[in-house]
């Protein structure tokens, strides 16, 4: 069964709910871990005063008993602390559809009489929920050796230069953990110290002139196997499904695998990333290969590696073993205290925006809903792969993968046909 879930609740209803199915029995779940993931997406300098009135934890309610999943679906439900204001008093017509916002097309796809019923649902409040689900997801990945972090690369004009790994076998796994930690440390979830008190002063100076800023982010998977995704139906390439994933988020209208739109000006000599073998097999012990692909010698268990991380993990749409590397580019929030040219559609006459409370930059947070967007994303692909209702099956499945090993990938070597029918069938397996 694929993984799949629902969410469903409004920005200022009781709570948000969340039914994760297809996860398998027998799963340890972390609680603590949860709710630190959850307070994780609450921190990031430009935040509104949303963020101050919630203290996001996670309630399962369903599918977790004696603290392991069952196989049944998962209920995870977050409360809102901000309900209690909005309960018991009239909610005044909203008529003024805000620029960049759901307002006007939810309306017309709906057919509201008033705005809010659209931005309720619209509001990226709803990412509470999904978090939850990603935080799932990601306890999934991590027993099978995949952690995936997170670093914002941008805000509004400021933007941190960070070297392109050239070495992603020895080096770029260590590179990346280090980012993460520098990243968490910082209140605009930025790995450069300089860049992110220039970026914090960005986002001030927006604060004083009424403004918003949007900004771009990094979300890196270390350690997912190669092999995960499919090449032969446009719907199973991973490339597709973690992009569709991240630009899912409000406000995101971006996104990339690795440096792909700085690969668009280059030649394809600058960006494939070459193969090579590394030097010993996967316990570390150099087995007598001769370090030439096809070569003669025995090369055993020897890994087949990649010597450059261009293509952001994905060849085909299928995993490479390499860290996966996506982007995201975030608008400004559409919410700014500076009043935009708007309709009255009450009144048929030209009225400005009314301030509703946001944030005056958001990409600090968006980076962490990102996080478990694509960990639901690689979760369902590795159970994809895997197949299993259970932990057990799972692990024992997940030891005999193939991976990068010239052992592992035997060729006959010989002349076939394609034989569709009109001749005999070559014996291509």
């Amino acid at each position: 069964m694929p993984l799949r879930f629902l969410t469903a609740g409004e920005s200022h209803g009781p709570s948000l709910t969340a039914i994760l199915e297809g996860m398998p029995a027998g799963l340890p779940i972390d609680r603590a871990a949860l709710d630190a993931l959850m307070a994780r997406r609450q921190k990031g300098f430009g935040s509104g005063g949303r963020m101050a009135i919630e203290h996001d934890r996670v309630r399962i309610t369903a599918g977790v008993l004696g603290g392991r999943t069952t196989g049944a679906p998962i209920a995870l439900i977050i409360d809102n602390a901000d309900h209690a204001s909005w309960a018991e008093r009239d909610i005044p017509p909203l008529t003024i559809p805000r620029p960049g916002h759901a307002d006007l097309s939810a309306a017309v796809k709906y057919g509201y009489r008033d705005l809010r019923l659209g931005l309720e649902r619209a509001s990226a409040r709803e990412l509470a929920a999904r978090v939850a689900v990603g935080g799932v997801c990601l306890q999934l990945l991590l027993r099978f050796g995949v952690e995936i972090g997170c670093y914002v690369v941008q805000i509004g004009g400021i933007a941190v230069d960070l070297p392109e790994e050239e070495d992603v076998e020895s080096t770029a796994e260590s590179v990346y953990r280090a980012r993460f930690a520098a990243a968490e440390a910082s209140d605009v979830r930025c790995p450069d110290a300089a860049a992110s008190a220039a970026m914090r002063a960005a986002i001030q100076a927006a604060a004083r002139d009424r403004d918003t800023l949007g900004g771009v982010f990094e979300v890196v998977a270390l350690g997912v196997p190669p092999g995960l995704g499919s090449h032969v139906h446009w719907d199973r390439r991973l490339t597709g499904r973690l992009i569709g994933a991240v630009t899912s988020i409000p406000a995101i209208k971006g996104a990339e695998i690795g440096p792909a739109f700085a690969n668009a000006g280059r030649r394809g000599t600058e960006v494939h990333d070459r193969f090579a073998l590394a030097a010993g097999d996967d316990d570390g012990d150099d087995d007598g290969g001769d370090g030439a692909l096809g070569g003669v010698a025995e090369t055993g268990h020897r890994r087949i590696v990649r010597t450059g991380g261009r293509g952001g993990g994905l060849e085909g749409g299928i995993t490479t073993g390499a860290p996966i590397v996506v982007r995201g580019a975030m608008k400004p929030i559409s919410t700014t205290l500076t009043p935009l040219a708007s309709v009255d559609l009450a009144t048929g006459a030209a009225a400005e925006t009314r301030y509703e409370r946001s944030d005056i930059c958001a990409v600090p947070r968006a980076a962490v809903a990102a996080e478990a967007v694509i960990a639901f994303v690689l979760a369902d692909a590795l159970l994809e792969k895997l197949g299993g209702d259970s932990i057990d099956e799972l692990d024992d499945r997940f030891a005999r993968l193939r991976r990068n090993r010239v052992a592992d990938l035997p060729m006959d070597d010989v002349p076939w046909r394609f034989g569709y029918g009109d001749e005999p069938p070559g014996d291509v397996r």
